[in-house]
């Protein structure tokens, strides 16, 4: 059994939407590029082929990974809490030692990635340090060059 994931109901919706997706008309598609380019003769010099068995590789990687997400998949509502405190789901504004403007990150797994925040692993040793933090406070973790501290500006759903 692989690591639990914590994902959204719509994370989740969207991922199992991309698994079925990739799995029958993703499937489909690759077997159609492979045997148009093996119509076209000797395979070993055929870029062509190479290339849909290439695209086919990754797409199969994609396909395992979303299974193992889904399989084992955690569905929590990140609407919950509202305690003013870094918790899974909250976008929080961080501000570096030394520097001048906060940035903001998304506390969640990967695969709540949105265009307009960086996502922040729970798992991490700043996402690890964070939670259960509030506005105001300085939070020290552990970084690959030492020690590094944060000061959480701002906490929103």
């Amino acid at each position: 059994m692989g690591k639990i994931q914590q994902l959204s109901p719509e994370a989740h919706k969207r991922l199992l939407e991309e698994h079925e997706d990739l799995t029958t008309r993703g499937r489909i598609d690759i077997a159609k590029k492979i045997e148009t380019a093996r119509e076209l003769g000797d395979l070993s010099e055929n870029g062509d082929y190479q290339a849909a068995k290439e695209e086919q590789g990754k797409m199969e990687t994609r396909i395992a990974q979303l299974a193992s997400i889904l399989e084992n998949a955690e569905i929590v509502s990140l609407d919950e809490g509202g305690d003013g405190k870094v918790s899974l789901g909250v976008i929080v504004s961080l501000l570096y030692q030394g520097d001048s403007e906060p940035e903001k990150m998304l506390v969640g797994s990967i695969e709540e990635q949105r265009e307009d925040v960086e996502v922040l692993s729970p798992d991490s040793p700043l996402g690890e340090a964070l939670i259960g933090a509030s506005v105001g406070d300085d939070v020290t973790f552990e970084a690959p060059n030492g020690d590094l501290t944060v000061k959480v500006v701002a906490i929103e759903k």
